[in-house]
């Protein structure tokens, strides 16, 4: 079993915190039915596509595929190329993070968060919150307040963040690694734990729901992927607030794996279980050392895993490249250090149902496969709009299609419906592919949409559209 471990992070360094009421206040009106309606997961998927990326293909299963993120790794072009081409989700490393948002109390930093989150944002990714309350990566400062003090900094820090991105993160993990490993199923001692008591969990919760009842509130922790007793004593916790009405929606299972901490054979069974509660499941932080068959095999069952239970709504690696994982030396993510894909990578698109190798999917070879995009404008204000594109099937049935969007900054997407999208390397042009909808008639048609921001002219260009 892993142990414990502390994260190499990056601390926000400014002193002033960048609101984002002006675009919230913008965008409220046109936008937030539209946010419901993009959640991936939440969009049922009858059929399967195959695609060539990632997040295509988790899209088409209705699931999303992310990557946690450092914002100093944004500006190399290698790493944003990657993250815009093949993933739909990003969790923040390290600048979520207690000491990287409020260093000193009652002042935050969100200048770093705001980076990775803006990124994400603006390519039509969703977002993970992690983490609001952590015995870990703490600032001094909060190990040396007593209850009362401690209880009111906490739900303080809870609600500040929250609201500063409300209505615009998909989930959050509220309270992570709260229970200790071994076989006792006793909660880890902490300032939370010893000060508060068991009743801390349940009022972070209770408070985060308060702060963003829009948000997906999750519990996170390692070591629990299979029916052990610390997974067991999550699972009570779980069936307990379920049972009183404790606002829980989702527990994250990490998933840190190798040799000597394999994939559990029960790892399936364990997620259903969960499931069976009530709530969402979701693999946080998937990472699993090795190389070459060993590590694709593992990485392909942990996928199956996942597409096998319906509550399983996504997939998070613990980073992109090797090089920058946590723990490198190990090798465990999907692209080497220099961004070549692993065989990981292909037993994961593959499990997911997508082509290894390139190649778009249904039936490449039918020359009769065709269609059309014709793009409208559907709402316009002062500072965006929403846009629509209706695909129209030519005059034999198609399985699949994708097309073109190019943007003209400092326009920026903001989110994408109806619709799996993927980055070029610059962030102007968008390539959507068909995700539920990809299955057309003869002459049927149907459309995806998304929300720009940064002015309302030029409008887009959109390019041919591909079928097959």
């Amino acid at each position: 079993m892993i142990g414990k471990r502390r994260r190499t992070r990056t601390r926000a360094g400014d002193t002033a915190p960048r609101g984002r009421g002006r675009l919230r206040a913008a965008l409220a009106t046109a936008t937030t039915a539209l946010l419901t309606a993009t959640t991936l997961a939440a969009l049922p998927q009858s059929t399967a596509h195959a695609a060539d990326t990632l997040g295509a293909a988790a899209a088409g299963t209705g699931r999303y595929f992310g990557a946690a993120v450092a914002a100093n790794h944004l500006g190399e072009a290698q790493y944003a190329a990657t993250l815009n081409r093949e993933f739909t989700s990003v969790t923040a490393e390290n600048e979520m993070k207690w000491d990287a948002l409020e260093p000193n109390r009652g002042s935050f930093t969100f200048s770093r968060a705001d980076q990775i989150f803006d990124h994400a944002r603006s390519r039509g990714m969703d977002v993970r919150g992690h983490t609001l309350v952590w015995h870990s990566q703490l600032p001094g400062w909060v190990s040396g307040l007593g209850a009362n003090d401690l209880r009111s900094a906490m739900n303080h820090h809870i609600t500040q963040v929250m609201t500063h991105y409300k209505g615009q993160i998909h989930s959050w993990d509220v309270v992570n690694e709260a229970f200790q490993d071994g076989g006792s199923g006793a909660r880890r001692s902490s300032p939370f734990q010893d000060r508060l008591g068991d009743g801390f969990i349940e009022e972070a919760f209770r408070t985060a729901r308060a702060a963003d009842p829009a948000a997906k509130l999750c519990y996170n922790d390692y070591n629990t992927d299979g029916v052990n007793a610390k997974s067991n004593a999550v699972y009570n916790m779980v069936r307990d607030f379920k049972s009183r009405g404790v606002p829980i929606d989702c527990v994250g299972f990490q998933s840190h794996f190798n040799p000597n901490s394999p994939v559990p054979s029960d790892y399936r069974a364990n997620l259903q279980r969960f499931a069976d509660l009530g709530v969402d499941v979701q693999i946080t932080e998937l990472d699993i050392e090795g190389s070459g068959q060993a590590q694709a095999t593992n990485y392909g069952n942990v996928v199956r895993a996942c597409l096998a239970v319906t509550r399983c709504t996504g997939i998070t690696v613990w980073g992109i490249p090797d090089k920058y994982s946590w723990r490198s030396s190990g090798t465990p993510l999907l692209f080497d250090d220099n961004y070549n894909k692993k065989p990981a990578y292909d037993a994961v698109l593959s499990a997911l149902g997508g082509t290894p190798g390139g190649g778009d999917p249904g039936n490449p070879g039918d020359p009769d496969a065709a269609c059309t995009a014709t793009y409208t404008t559907a709402e316009q204000w002062s500072g965006g709009y929403n846009g629509k594109v209706t695909i129209t099937a030519g005059n034999a049935p198609i399985r699949a299609w994708s097309v073109n969007v190019t943007m003209t900054p400092p326009q920026k997407v903001l989110t994408v419906w109806n619709g799996s999208p993927t980055w070029d390397g610059g962030g102007t042009v968008m390539t959507v592919r068909s995700s539920w909808n990809g299955s057309l008639a003869a002459g049927a048609s149907t459309s995806f949409g998304f929300t720009v921001n940064g002015g309302n002219t030029p409008l887009p260009q959109v390019g041919a559209c591909t079928a097959s």
